[in-house]
């Protein structure tokens, strides 16, 4: 595909309902990322996802109707899984603890890196290895601490390129924090050493309708004529807080710009699950097809709000 074919793309849900709910005890799944039945050993889809505990692994015969697996990884989020040769590799931001559930306290500064793991059946799992830590400036926030997040892998070439958010922004409304900027690193192999770029790509823009807050997270998708991106800009308008999934597009994966003005996907307040944000995505192109998995939020305080997964696809 080129850049220009996805300016015409529509999604639309597949159901007005969530495609999986948080599970027991936890008020949230969120940042899915899937691979299709021809990526996987058994022909089904498989999706990642977190909760306030770990990283939980879903399989689906139909990429709609999902069966849970068991949470693998703890104190992880924001996973991100892509397969190189016949190996399987899950990127993800580890962090210390049950952070997660009382980030919200005050004094409490966040720390995370970014590791991944590897798999060749998607059932055993290697030991962890880091491969991005907080070491810039713009890495971290001097009150909130210290934060890299959301990964996407593409390879450009025989280089691998690793995006992924840094630093925190307060969100007030909220009472949490969301990623401030989006920057990369590169390597010449999948498992590094990487080497971070020294300033990030895309940060908010107070002018911004879409971006006037936090960078989010964004998915990478490479093209024939360059680069494309479902970016979920963190915003503020009329004094309240959203998010929503917009296209970007770019010539070298380094300069962004907006491939249309309106989101593909926003804030509904008629269907209550996913009134309030429209979190990080992950898109997928299966049999003329475009799958957008994404999070969404019913309400902004963290103390009122839940987090469940939905689906929207597009023909192409």
């Amino acid at each position: 595909m080129k850049i220009e074919d996805f300016k015409n793309l529509t999604f639309a849900l597949v159901k007005d309902e969530p495609i999986i709910s948080p599970p027991k005890f936890t008020p949230l799944l969120a940042d899915p990322t899937v691979l299709l039945p021809n990526e996987t050993p058994d022909k089904k889809w498989h999706l990642f996802a977190h909760t306030v505990f770990g990283i939980q692994h879903y399989v689906s015969e139909n990429g709609i109707d999902w069966k849970k697996n068991k949470i693998f990884k703890r104190a992880a989020m924001r996973p991100f899984i892509c397969k190189e040769g016949n190996q399987f590799y899950l990127f993800y931001e580890k962090y210390n603890g049950l952070k997660t559930i009382f980030s919200f306290l005050p004094g409490i500064k966040w720390f995370s890196q970014i590791e991944f793991m590897t798999s060749v059946d998607l059932v055993t799992w290697s030991t962890s290895k880091i491969i991005i830590q907080p070491t810039l400036p713009f890495h971290q926030n001097e009150t909130l601490g210290k934060s890299v997040s959301n990964p996407c892998l593409i390879k450009i070439g025989n280089k691998y390129r690793l995006y992924f958010s840094s630093s925190l922004v307060k969100i007030p409304d909220c009472g949490f924090n969301e990623p401030l900027h989006i920057t990369y690193a590169q390597s010449d192999t999948i498992d590094g050493p990487y080497t971070c770029a020294t300033t990030p790509v895309i940060s908010p823009e107070k002018t911004s309708r879409w971006n006037n807050l936090g960078a989010g997270s964004m998915k990478v998708i490479a093209c024939e004529d360059g680069y494309v991106a479902f970016q979920n800009g963190i915003y503020e308008h009329n004094g309240i807080s959203g998010s929503a999934i917009c296209i970007l597009f770019s010539v070298d994966g380094v300069d962004w710009n907006y491939l249309k003005e309106a989101p593909v996907l926003k804030p509904n307040p008629e269907i209550a699950w996913m009134a309030s944000h429209i979190y990080a995505c992950d898109v997928k192109c299966y049999k003329n097809k475009m799958y957008l998995y994404f999070n969404a939020r019913n309400h902004a305080h963290w103390s009122k709000g839940s987090e469940h997964i939905g689906l929207a696809v597009a023909d192409f």
